[in-house]
């Protein structure tokens, strides 16, 4: 057997002699490459920020004569009501990076063998953990942030929106400012993005291993098992144990991240009520945690061995 015979190509994964693929920072751009062929990580926000602000634009007809009447409510009542339209913009940013996460981890592994751009990708000496893991960083830490950067200017935007109204309108814009306290919802929020992300890991996980098992309708194959397992437990068993976990995963994280106090209606006053001692040591959040690790594990093994559909 000849000497060239024994070599191992560089697409194996193997960098040739001399090469260093630290020096190419290979997870680095693929995140980028996940940027660039996935422009609706964030076209899809942008879109609802823009809807967001025009529709607050309308909203701002009379505002002031309703700026005036929310005064004359008690301190609590008013805070809430002035806060209203600046907690609505971040529940419906947070609501559509996690749709857009789901969608893009179900479709991140499937669209190149669909489109066979795989045969491509694994030419490059990029291994298959390092391509599975740069993209479940863009739902757990590029959309996250990227929700907060929006969340931002569109408060700032909405800030100023209702600044200028109540300007020519004869009303202090001061009384926005003294009941919406914005670095500090801010930090809630930052806060609040990280919890939910790490909260939401094994679902990201679920739609990549779905994504790199599927042949076709990854959605289907996704959402039908654990609409078969909660259906067959309710007739088998009549007890409905498996939706309260599923729907424990999509919102349990908030009393362990934060206290509400015992209110029936969950607020935010001081950063004392963030808890993230407590949201840290919480089994739920740790049983997530190795659940998303399993099943990132098992796509990286499926990418491995299975090739363009």
């Amino acid at each position: 057997m000849s000497t060239e015979s024994n070599i191992v190509p560089e697409s194996a994964g193997v960098a040739a002699p001399g090469y260093s693929t630290a020096a190419t920072q290979p997870f680095y751009w693929s995140v980028w490459r996940e940027l660039w062929e996935n422009r609706s990580i964030y076209i899809a926000p942008l879109i609802v920020a823009a809807v967001q602000v025009f529709g607050f634009a309308i909203s701002t007809i009379g505002l002031a004569e309703r700026r005036r009447a929310v005064l004359l409510l008690d301190p609590a009542k008013q805070r809430a009501a002035i806060e209203m339209p600046y907690d609505l913009a971040a529940m419906m940013m947070i609501f559509t990076v996690f749709i857009v996460g789901v969608f893009y981890c179900l479709d991140a592994l499937h669209g190149e063998r669909r489109e066979r751009s795989i045969l491509f990708w694994k030419s490059l000496p990029v291994s298959d953990l390092t391509t599975v893991l740069s993209k479940s960083i863009i739902p757990l830490v590029v959309l996250p942030l990227l929700a907060f950067a929006i969340i931002v200017c569109v408060q700032v935007i909405l800030l100023l929106e209702t600044s200028v109204v109540l300007i020519f309108h004869d009303v202090s814009p001061a009384t926005t400012w003294a009941h919406f306290p914005v670095f500090q919802n801010w930090l809630v929020l930052l806060y609040g993005l990280v919890a939910i992300a790490l909260w939401h890991a094994p679902i990201y996980g679920w739609a990549l291993l779905i994504s790199g098992w599927a042949r076709r309708a990854t959605f289907l194959w996704a959402v039908l098992p654990l609409l078969a397992i909660g259906i067959f437990e309710k007739i088998t068993f009549n007890t409905s144990y498996f939706v309260s976990m599923v729907q424990y995963r999509l919102m349990g994280f908030a009393p362990d991240a934060f206290d509400f106090q015992g209110r029936s209606k969950p607020t935010i006053d001081s950063l004392a009520q963030l808890t993230p001692g407590k949201y840290l040591s919480t089994p739920g959040l740790w049983i997530g945690l190795v659940f998303a690790a399993a099943f990132l594990a098992a796509a990286v093994r499926l990418r491995r061995y299975r090739g363009p559909l």
